[in-house]
């Protein structure tokens, strides 16, 4: 088994390999001494390390703990973050489960193996399994090694409020990759951002490359403010105008309001083919779906615009669906509503 699978991908899960001993797999899947060590000091630095302050005679430890997933790398300022070590421990289960019922035991006591770094984990000063309230970090650095822990913790669902216009070149292959990383765990994620973004070249390549990997964009015409939600369970809001402190909010009822307020903004915001949009055209709908969507955005029913156009129902409403699929829109009268606006945006008359 290489150091660098310990999922259960590579050859760790390979029957080929099933004749090595149990204790051979599970010490080859789990840090030796070194890196349990360093893991632990990062802890008591907070949870965080910049790659700076690593001692060289560290760096084949650093390695090992990066190559296991208990630390991650920041790219935007070179620091590495701590993992929950059952987060780790519970993919280094599957690994060994998937060798067969020979090592299910042994696989049974990876929790008690990673005993000793969980019970440090849960004691560092950043970790609050209780949460309430409210708490601020006036630190940018700060804030991103947060939200990575909290994309750790709550992989199931993100919401994000984005609004302004371009986003920052510099942090978007930062913001991919956290988003591919969450994607790829069965997280969800939806996002709102101003309609300008949709004039923006870097800003339209991101957003159609998280849409292609699951996420779903909107725009949303209205003003709104910047938020972050993770499993409705906690949030992350501006403390000041530049963003550069942040309040975590973890008090339920807070939380609450926030998802409620982002969900009716949700309603409101309009889908973006971003796909289209990269490919430099504003509509990808084939001719005979574009004339259904023109009818659809002058009011007209299914059963009319069938009529006028001498097609089958059936054939009307599987043009429909693939424009609500386009346009991300949940309903035929947000389809109308968005199309007629496409219509506005490009000076198309009858809309």
């Amino acid at each position: 088994m290489t150091t660098g699978e310990p999922t259960g991908t590579g050859n760790s899960a390979d029957p080929g390999r099933a004749g090595r001993t149990t204790a051979e797999v599970l010490n080859a899947a789990l840090p030796d001494e070194v890196a349990r060590e360093l893991y632990l000091s990062v802890l008591r630095e907070g949870g965080r390390i910049r790659a700076a302050d690593v001692d060289g005679r560290d760096a084949v430890a650093l390695e090992r703990l990066v190559e296991l997933g208990l630390l991650v790398p920041q790219v935007l300022d070179a620091s590495y973050s701590a993992v929950d070590p059952r987060a780790v421990a519970d993919r280094i289960g599957a690994g060994v489960r998937s060798m067969g019922a020979r090592l299910m035991a042994e696989a049974e006591r990876l929790p008690e193996l990673m005993g000793d770094l969980t019970r440090a984990y849960d004691a560092a000063p950043c970790r609050n399994d209780r949460p309430a309230g409210v708490r601020y970090l006036a630190d940018t650095e700060e804030i991103r090694h947060e939200i990575e822990r909290f994309s750790q913790k709550y992989r199931n669902e993100g919401l994000t409020a984005q609004p302004g216009g371009a986003r920052p070149v510099a942090l978007l292959p930062d913001s991919l990759d956290r988003a591919r990383r969450y994607l790829g765990r069965g997280g969800s994620m939806r996002t709102l951002y101003e309609p300008a973004a949709r004039l923006d070249g870097p800003t339209v390549d991101y957003a159609a490359e998280v849409t292609r990997l699951g996420c779903v964009v909107r725009v949303l015409a209205v003003p709104f403010k910047r938020m972050l939600v993770f499993d409705r369970l906690v949030a992350v809001i501006p403390a000041a105008a530049n963003g550069s402190s942040a309040a975590i909010v973890e008090d339920p009822a807070t939380v609450a309001f926030l998802v409620d307020v982002f969900e009716q903004q949700w309603q409101q915001a309009e889908g973006v083919n971003w796909a289209a949009l990269r490919a430099g055209s504003a509509e990808s709908a084939s001719p005979a779906q574009d004339h259904v969507g023109r009818l659809l955005a002058q009011g007209l029913t299914q059963r009319v615009i069938a009529s006028r156009l001498g097609l089958s129902e059936r054939t009307v409403a599987a043009h429909i669906a693939r424009l609500r699929e386009m346009y991300d829109a949940e309903t035929l009268f947000q389809l109308g509503w968005q199309m007629r606006g496409a219509g506005a945006r490009t000076g198309e008359s009858g809309a």
